[in-house]
C-alpha cells in the first residue's frame, strides 16, 4: 500500500525540523522521516554559534593559495584526502573561479540578508515558543595572535559594516580585560555584536518538541532511499518502511540530498564537508562569547552545561572514521590562546557532515520540472543560523505567500 500525505518533509535535522514548525503553524498537515533519530546528525555536535558575522564568503581572493599550502598539513583547518573524485575536483574548480572581488561583492550582500533575518526569526521564535536551548545574545569575538594577520584582517569589520552588520576592532588589553580566558599571546580581536549562540543538541530537541506539539508526526528510523516523478511530479518517495505520496515533499536531507535528487533528475553540486568537535565539561575559565580562534580556525563556546571545541573542513567523502589528529588540532589550537583550553571531563568526540555548495549559498526554492518538490539544502556551515529563515521561507513557497526575501540567488534553478 501506499501512504498519503499532505507535506513529506524528508530529512529531521535542524533544517527539516525548522521547516516542519513553520508549515505546521501555517496550517498545513507535516510528516518529518528521519533514517536514524531525529537531530542527532549534522547540527548535534557543531558550536552553536548564530553568526551574521559570516556574511563573507568561503571562496574569496586568496583562498586558493591558502588552501594549497594547508594540503600539506593534515591537520589543517581545511583538507582534501587525495584520491580520484571528478565529482569534488569539479566543485572546487567551481570553488575557486569565484574567488575574486568582483563575487565577494556580489555575494556578501546576499549571504548578509539572509543571515540578518534569520538571526532576527530565531531570537524571536526562541522568546515566543521558549524553547530551553541556552540561547544567548553576546555575540562572537575573532581573536589573533599574529600581529600581521590581524592587521591584514582589517577589510572584515569594512566589509561587514558596509551591508549592515556591525563589526567592532578591539586591542589586545581591551579583549583580554573583557575575556579573561584569553592568554597574553593576543594582539586583537574583532567583536561581532549581532551574532549570539544556543546549545545546537537542544536546540534540536526543543524543535522537534514543538513540531509533535503542533500535530506534525515524526517518523525515526525510516530511510528514504528513492525518488520517482511522473508528469512533472514526484510521485513516489520509497522508504525502508514502504511507498509514500504526497502533495508537497521538502528535500531536506543536507549532504544526502544530491544522491535523492539525482532519481528525478535533480542537480544539486553540494560535496560533504567533514566537521569535528569535542565535548567537555566547563572549565573553571571559560568564555561568556564565543570565541574563533582566527590562525587556527577553531571555535569555542561554553555553555552553562558544558564547552566545545570545534571546526576543521575536511573533504574525505562519507569517510565514517574518527581522526585522531583532527581532533588532536582542535586542543592543540585552543592551548595556543586559552590559559583553560578544555574542561575536566571530554564527554564527547563528534563528527558530521555539512553540505557545501560551491558558491557557498544555500539551496532553498521549487525544483525545477517538479511542481511538488521544494529543495532546503545545502547550509554549509550555517545551518543551525539559517534553520529559522529557511523555515520561513519554505512556508511561503508551499502556501504560496509573499517571499520576504529575493529567491533568485538561492534557487536550485540557477544550476540548470
Amino acid at each position: 500500500m501506499t501512504t498519503k500525505s499532505d507535506v513529506l518533509v524528508l530529512g529531521g535535522g535542524v533544517i527539516g525540523l525548522a521547516v516542519a514548525r513553520e508549515l505546521l503553524l501555517a496550517g498545513r498537515q507535516v510528516t518529518v522521516l528521519d533514517a536514524g533519530r531525529t537531530g542527532a546528525a549534522t547540527s548535534h555536535g557543531n558550536c552553536g554559534t548564530i553568526t551574521p558575522s559570516h556574511a563573507t564568503p568561503l571562496a574569496m581572493p586568496g583562498m586558493v593559495g591558502q588552501a594549497m599550502r594547508w594540503m600539506l598539513q593534515p591537520d589543517a583547518p581545511f583538507y582534501v584526502k587525495p584520491r580520484i573524485d571528478p565529482a569534488l575536483w569539479g566543485w572546487l574548480l567551481q570553488a575557486a573561479r569565484r574567488c575574486t572581488w568582483a563575487e565577494f561583492k556580489r555575494h556578501t550582500p546576499i549571504k548578509g540578508a539572509l543571515l540578518m533575518r534569520s538571526r532576527e526569526l530565531l531570537e524571536e521564535m526562541v522568546t515566543r515558543e521558549r524553547l530551553e536551548c541556552e540561547f544567548e545574545a553576546r555575540g562572537t569575538l575573532y581573536v589573533f595572535r599574529d600581529a600581521r594577520k590581524f592587521e591584514s584582517s582589517r577589510w572584515l569589520p569594512e566589509a561587514l559594516n558596509g551591508v549592515g552588520i556591525p563589526c567592532e576592532t578591539i586591542d589586545g588589553d581591551a579583549v583580554r580585560a573583557r575575556e579573561p580566558c584569553l592568554n597574553e599571546s593576543i594582539v586583537g580581536a574583532h567583536f561581532n555584536p549581532r551574532d549570539a549562540h544556543l546549545r545546537p543538541d537542544r536546540y534540536l530537541a526543543e524543535l522537534a518538541r514543538r513540531v509533535r506539539e503542533l500535530g506534525g508526526v515524526v517518523r525515526e528510523g525510516v530511510r528514504v532511499t528513492g525518488l520517482r516523478s511522473e508528469a512533472g511530479r514526484v510521485d513516489t518517495i520509497v522508504t525502508s518502511d514502504g511507498k509514500l505520496t504526497a502533495r508537497e515533499v521538502v528535500l531536506a536531507l543536507g549532504s544526502w540530498s544530491p544522491a535523492l535528487a539525482r532519481g528525478v533528475g535533480l542537480r544539486l553540486p553540494i560535496q560533504p564537508g567533514k566537521g569535528y568537535s569535542i565535548t567537555y565539561d566547563r572549565p573553571p575559565l571559560a568564555p561568556s562569547t564565543p570565541v574563533v580562534l582566527k590562525e587556527r580556525s577553531v571555535c569555542v563556546t561554553a555553555w552553562g552545561s558544558g564547552f566545545r571545541l570545534g571546526s576543521t573542513m575536511e573533504f574525505s567523502g562519507f569517510d565514517t572514521s574518527m581522526n585522531a589528529r583532527r581532533l588532536d588540532a582542535l586542543e592543540r589550537g585552543a592551548r595556543e590562546y586559552l590559559h583553560h583550553p578544555h574542561g575536566p571531563r571530554r564527554l564527547e568526540e563528534w563528527y558530521g557532515w555539512r553540505p557545501m555548495t560551491y558558491d557557498d549559498l544555500p539551496i532553498i526554492g521549487r525544483a525545477p520540472s517538479l511542481s511538488n518538490l521544494v529543495v532546503a539544502t545545502g547550509h554549509g556551515m550555517l545551518g543551525v543560523t539559517l534553520s529559522a529563515v529557511t523555515g520561513r521561507l519554505v512556508r511561503e513557497i508551499v502556501c504560496g505567500e509573499p517571499p520576504m526575501l529575493d529567491l533568485a540567488p538561492i534557487s536550485p534553478t540557477r544550476f540548470h
